[in-house]
């Protein structure tokens, strides 16, 4: 009995993690911003009010939003959180471990992201279809970029699924390789963009000049935009996720180990903690580019990840 429970606890247990430790991430960001700036912070749990605030709040819809705007909200939290259940977050023994496919994972993020775009141009604000249309670009840039990293990272592990690469580089000697090098430098570039943070993109502000994701959720309200905000906190953390696993898989427990859940959870704390020190970090140093440069940015990500994979078959 105990072997037939223990694989459902240990992925309510993963996807308990995703729905909470993401609005935590976003707070402790928001802390990290203000104590660079000297400003007072609300504290790391001010998403989780916020949220809460929300989905007490009422919906308003416009007269003429179709089923795919009232839809979306629900597609796009139950894809994102979908891609936290296949996502080796605390343990690589996950009883989806085997649909834990990188090209699987990004079809899930593509399904969010096209259904955003449908709702963001649904109403026929200029506004929405603005920002539809800058997501596509992106997407369309990103995308690749992030396949070949993430096969840079597949071709050492011989294998495209996150558990198995996780568990691959924990069972092998820490090794300083060129290409996973590349690859790591491609998947932050890649990040950054696909989450709309700074230079790509600036979640703190609210100018039609520069908004991307913002442009298109700026017609919902309510449980919608409660939704949709829970589900882009999410697909920060689980692009953190996707780092962890694939280059600093290191603490994550192991297969028929129960015993490593707990440190499993410290490491995994910690390491959030660092990357929220970089993105802060890196949003304040950089400054946010114009649009036409975002092409240029992500073309160099996909250079950096084309140079791990040339890397790999050069000197591996």
């Amino acid at each position: 009995m105990t072997k037939d429970i223990y694989p459902i606890l240990i992925e309510s247990l993963q996807v308990v993690t995703v729905l909470v430790a993401s609005p935590l991430l976003v707070g402790w960001i928001r802390v990290l911003k203000c104590w660079s700036q000297g400003r007072s912070s609300a504290g790391v749990f001010q998403p989780f009010r916020d949220i809460s605030k929300l989905f007490i709040k009422e919906t308003v819809l416009a007269e003429n939003a179709s089923w795919i705007f009232r839809a979306t909200p629900y597609i796009v939290f139950g894809a994102t959180v979908m891609a936290g259940a296949i996502i080796p977050v605390i343990s690589v023994d996950l009883p989806l471990s085997a649909t834990a496919d990188i090209i699987a994972l990004v079809a899930l993020f593509a399904i969010a992201r096209f259904f955003l775009a449908l709702a963001g141009m649904d109403i026929g604000t200029a506004f929405g279809g603005m920002g539809s249309s800058r997501e596509m670009m992106v997407s369309s840039l990103a995308e690749p970029a992030m396949l070949m990293s993430i096969f840079t990272v597949s071709l050492v592990n011989s294998s495209t699924s996150l558990s198995q690469m996780a568990l691959v580089l924990t069972s092998n000697p820490i090794v300083l390789r060129p290409s996973l090098a590349f690859a790591l430098l491609a998947f932050v570039l890649i990040a950054l963009a696909e989450n709309g943070r700074i230079p790509v993109d600036n979640p703190a502000t609210h100018l039609e000049l520069t908004m991307i994701h913002e442009a298109m959720i700026l017609e919902y309200s309510g449980r919608h935009l409660a939704l949709l905000e829970w589900a882009n906190m999410m697909k920060l953390f689980l692009f953190a996720a996707i780092g962890i696993a694939c280059f600093f898989p290191w603490g994550i427990a192991l297969k028929d180990n129960i015993g490593m859940l707990p440190a499993a959870f410290i490491l995994l704390a910690f390491k959030l903690a660092l990357i929220g020190v970089f993105i802060v970090v890196a949003e304040t140093v950089l400054a946010k580019m114009r649009i036409f440069r975002v092409p240029e940015f992500l073309g160099s990500a996909f250079l950096f990840a084309t140079l791990g994979m040339l890397s790999y078959f050069i000197l591996e």
